[in-house]
């Protein structure tokens, strides 16, 4: 599946192939350089798991690192599960597909760039159709007419597993790309491996460690990590890896 190549609008999911691929700080990324290049952005995330912990969730990291002029999330659960099963411990009432689309339109209809984050991979229960049924990241990318941006690992099994994700999506209708989470400062001969075999797909590549950097930097450097489609400067790969080496 090859990626679209004008800079994406509305609405786009952020999903990955698999939990702590380092969908959160990619979604902060582009949200850096699509404010850079002059957007309104909204980051949605509609199930945020985990929360007992303490810890800032999904929305509030996207918010230090990158600043959306709008952050939202749609439901919050205490333990660290998928949205669906936290619902269900938790015995709260899970999130309604049509509830999640709505609310994304809304943020559509006041911005130029609405990034909503996923939980866990693809097709991960996000909560409940109206008739009872579970739904997905997929479901709702299908429902919202989006493309969806996967982020993947660089390291050992991403080639299946990414083309796993892209398969499904193709088979969905919904045009996607790819994002390296985080490429590591001392890359081995699977990472450029890898590298070389998701290029056709590829729209960007995170340096391991950017969610931890100063906001500022992380803002002004974002860009530099993301090709046009993502409102980015990065068009040419050679050129990127011969710096990365």
């Amino acid at each position: 599946m090859c990626p679209m190549t004008d800079p994406w609008r509305g609405a786009v999911l952020i999903t990955g192939t698999d939990t702590e691929v380092g969908k959160t700080v990619v979604t902060a990324a582009i949200t850096a350089a699509a404010q850079a290049a002059g957007l309104r952005v909204a980051v949605v995330k509609p199930g945020q798991t985990g929360t007992a912990t303490g810890a800032p969730g999904d929305v509030e990291a996207v918010t230090r690192l990158a600043a959306p002029m709008t952050g939202r999330t749609l439901a919050s659960f205490p333990d660290p599960l998928a949205p669906l099963a936290a619902a269900r411990v938790a015995e709260l009432p899970p999130l309604e597909l049509y509830n999640a689309v709505d609310a994304v339109r809304e943020e559509a209809d006041k911005h130029d760039l609405v990034l909503v984050e996923g939980a866990g991979g693809l097709l991960v229960p996000m909560g409940l159709r109206p008739s009872g049924e579970p739904w997905t990241v997929a479901d709702l990318a299908v429902s919202l007419g989006a493309p969806a941006v996967v982020v993947a690992r660089a390291g050992l099994g991403t080639l299946n597993h990414t083309a796993l994700t892209l398969e499904a999506l193709e088979r969905r209708a919904v045009p996607a790309g790819v994002v390296i989470g985080a490429w590591p400062a001392g890359p081995e001969l699977v990472h450029w491996a890898n590298l070389s075999d998701l290029l056709p797909n590829l729209l960007g590549a995170l340096p391991a460690g950017a969610g931890a950097m100063d906001p500022g930097v992380f803002r002004r450097s974002a860009p530099g990590w993301l090709t046009p489609a993502l409102y980015g400067v990065l068009d040419d790969w050679r050129a990127w890896a011969d710096e990365i080496s």
